[in-house]
């Protein structure tokens, strides 16, 4: 029986591996320095403790969470590539993993349900989002991500895995960990579609309900400046959505013959890594109420 795997992660060839660990090794820096600036200014600054912001700052802590799982891993797999990871290691981060993932759309609906709230009630905006239906979102996302997560991890664990032990990826990926076991793994793989539908599909259609009657309020607010300023605090959100739906449905219920597993490692490292990035770069370059909160607070450094 297997009690270790050994990560390929990227193609061979040292000058590769040095190349990769020195870009993920930035890559990485600039996401917990972003999603790290993000929390801090939602923390100090009273402007942003509000829903919207409230969202926001777990949606960066999943995705510190996210790339604290995954690249670490990777970056010790690049020096060195026959480190091998124990299988509880593994099914532990494929837990994390798709946890984090589940959650995370969860937190995207939960959002554009509160933008929708902003825009198309704003009399009663403070009414519906109050404190007790933002933690109660928010606990619902944690509980069926968590849940959905030990759901397929239970169902690996009743397969037995007697070798290969070589996983073809940097991370204890579900899809790859289920190629190496010696025994049917259809009921998992219906698992996983049904899954992908009920937290991919589902929310998605939740969004694009949300911001459909969201540029229909948009298009009817008088004021130029009020409609840009709706358009502004939405897009940043779609850009976020479009990132991260996109890339999860082309990986989980796209048919596989479309993606070879290289490509699909691409694609893995843009959902896992380069997402958790660019959000905090999407959120503060497109929000004008965070570049404010961030200049009041070098401000504040400066007088001191």
């Amino acid at each position: 029986m297997v009690t270790e795997f050994i990560l390929l992660g990227f193609g061979p060839g040292p000058w590769i591996h040095i190349m990769l660990f020195g870009l993920c090794s930035l890559f990485y820096t600039f996401t917990l320095l972003g999603n790290g600036v993000i929390l801090g200014l939602i923390w100090l600054d009273l402007r942003l403790h509000t829903p919207m912001y409230f969202f926001l700052s777990h949606l960066a802590i999943v995705d510190i969470a996210y790339a604290c799982n995954t690249v670490p891993q990777m970056l010790v797999n690049l020096l060195d590539p026959a480190k091998p990871i124990s299988f509880a290691g593994c099914m532990t981060q494929t837990f994390l993993f798709l946890t984090f993932g589940h959650t995370e759309c969860l937190l995207l609906v939960a959002m554009s349900y509160d933008r929708f709230v902003a825009i198309c009630y704003p009399l009663h905006y403070l009414a519906i989002m109050g404190s007790r239906i933002c933690i109660t979102l928010l606990v619902t996302s944690w509980t069926c991500g968590s849940l959905l997560a030990l759901v397929h991890v239970s169902l690996i664990l009743r397969l037995p895995f007697c070798g290969p032990r070589k996983i073809n990826h940097f991370f204890c990926e579900l899809l790859s960990v289920l190629k190496l076991a010696c025994a049917d793994t259809r009921l998992n793989l219906v698992v996983i579609f049904a899954v992908s539908v009920f937290i991919l599909v589902g929310p998605l259609c939740l969004v694009l309900v949300s911001y459909s009657r969201i540029l229909i309020a948009i298009h009817r607010i008088q004021s130029g400046e009020g409609r840009r300023k709706a358009f502004f605090t939405c897009s940043s959100h779609l850009c976020v959505v479009g990132l991260f739906f996109g890339s999860a449905i082309f990986m989980y219920m796209a048919p596989k013959s479309h993606h070879p597993e290289e490509q699909q490692k691409i694609l893995f490292l843009f959902y896992s890594f380069f997402n958790p990035m660019l959000n905090p770069l999407i959120y503060s370059l497109r929000n004008t109420e965070v570049k404010g909160a961030l200049g009041r607070e070098i401000q504040k450094e400066r007088s001191a």
